[in-house]
């Protein structure tokens, strides 16, 4: 997801509040972590990188941002993409349901549209991907094969025949939820707010939306959900679900996060968590950091706030990053070590074949430290080979676990259409 909503809408949450869109925090003096050499290297170049979730769409309609641009402090454009390696990009179609209530695909469809013209502008770079076949075409091309994922079932209206045309659209997993709960579900986002009407995990609908998403080979995506929606999609699907941006909550105790019982039952379904990088994800140090500072108002940490959810002038950009220097002394951002450990935690709790990246790049205002762009992802297979992971593990992780799912949900697409034929 976007912007203020990550520090914002996640904090608050816990303590009852709800906003939204992404930035990040000014980079450190100089990064701790340098970037993969010799094996490390080889191994990260010659792997099929996937990251599941990028909000870089919102960047392309609202500030007519060009990948082929330097995005400066932002996650992606085609020279940090080159840089660390990466090979299939989903981008993340989030529609902020309260600034955008009644015309959720409107807004959904604006942002679809802005991912293809990007394929479009610059088809030696950049190709669209429908499935696993089209990620290794573009693979063997050099292109980074771009992907689509809704975040958030609230961009269907309650309506299936959108959902289906998302698809058609190239749209090749949802969210059941976003921070809000829908009219599919119950999210973790909202589950201590009295004032919402909750559906004890998944609605009629929402069982209807699940089945229809196996039927196209669309992936189930449970990022976001509640922890009954989940168990209940994870029993319903005849596919593997995935987790597009993820993290542990035995180590960070965001509601956002999965707890080691719910990697084991996502591994037995051979589903993939893809680990997400924000610094309240993944560092419990600065969760609670940034909850304090939030219930003290402190003015540095609420003039973020407030400045993340404006239009990106360049005027509002330079008193944003003024007020987030301000802020960085008293909301430090977690070193990188933070973030292999969850992805070490969730290996050893589910699995080395059922882990993977969801960076939530440009949705975010704070990754750990050297994790500053796409360019820094050689940094992740260095630190994991540090640790004693090996090449075919390595690869697992990078991509190879996604692309098997994303294939199991393919097969199983064909099969359910074959037997309603």
């Amino acid at each position: 997801m976007p912007t203020a909503r990550r520090l914002t809408l996640f904090l608050l949450l816990s303590v009852a509040i709800a906003s939204a869109q992404g930035a990040q925090s000014a980079p450190p003096a100089a990064s701790a972590t340098p970037q993969a050499t010799g094996n490390a290297l080889a191994i990260h170049n010659a792997a099929i990188i996937i990251d599941t979730h990028a909000d870089t769409p919102g960047r392309f309609v609202d500030e007519n941002f060009d990948l082929a641009q330097d995005a400066g402090t932002g996650y992606l454009d085609f020279s940090k993409i080159k840089a660390g390696n990466l090979g299939a990009e989903f981008f993340s179609i989030w529609v902020n349901p309260w600034t955008f209530k009644g015309h959720e695909a409107k807004r959904a469809l604006d942002m679809i549209d802005s991912v293809h013209e990007q394929a479009r502008r610059h088809p030696d770079q950049m190709m669209m991907a429908y499935g696993t076949h089209d990620i290794l075409v573009a693979h063997r091309e050099h292109k980074l094969a771009a992907l689509l994922g809704v975040e958030g079932g609230h961009a269907i209206e309650g309506d299936i025949r959108i959902l289906r045309d998302y698809y058609r659209l190239g749209v090749r997993y949802m969210t059941l939820t976003w921070s809000n709960t829908n009219d599919i579900g119950d999210s973790s986002g909202d589950m201590s707010d009295k004032n919402i009407q909750h559906h004890g995990g998944l609605t009629p609908f929402g069982r209807e939306v699940v089945t229809e998403m196996n039927r196209m080979g669309m992936m189930v995506d449970i990022s976001h959900v509640a922890d009954s929606t989940f168990y209940q999609a994870l029993e319903l699907s005849k596919a593997p679900v995935i987790a597009s941006h993820s993290s542990s909550r035995a180590l960070t105790s965001a509601p956002r996060n999965m707890t080691d019982d719910m990697l084991r039952a996502l591994a037995k379904k051979n589903g993939v968590a893809q680990v997400n990088y924000y610094c309240a994800f993944v560092s419990q140090k600065y969760l609670d950091t940034a909850k304090q500072l939030g219930a003290q108002h402190d003015p540095d940490y609420e003039k973020v706030q407030e400045l993340f959810v404006k239009p990106q002038t360049p005027e509002v950009a330079k008193e944003l990053a003024d007020a987030k220097a301000r802020l960085a002394p008293k909301l430090p951002r977690p070193p990188l070590s933070d973030l292999i450990d969850h992805i070490d935690h969730m290996v050893k709790v589910a699995g080395v074949d059922h882990v993977g990246l969801g960076s939530d790049f440009d949705g975010i205002d704070c990754s750990p430290q050297g994790m500053d762009s796409a360019a820094d992802l050689p940094k992740i297979t260095e630190a994991l080979y540090q640790r004693g992971y090996k090449a075919e593990d390595l690869d697992k992780i990078l991509g190879g676990n996604l692309l098997r799912v994303f294939g199991e949900v393919e097969k199983v697409s064909r099969q359910m259409q074959k037997s309603s034929d």
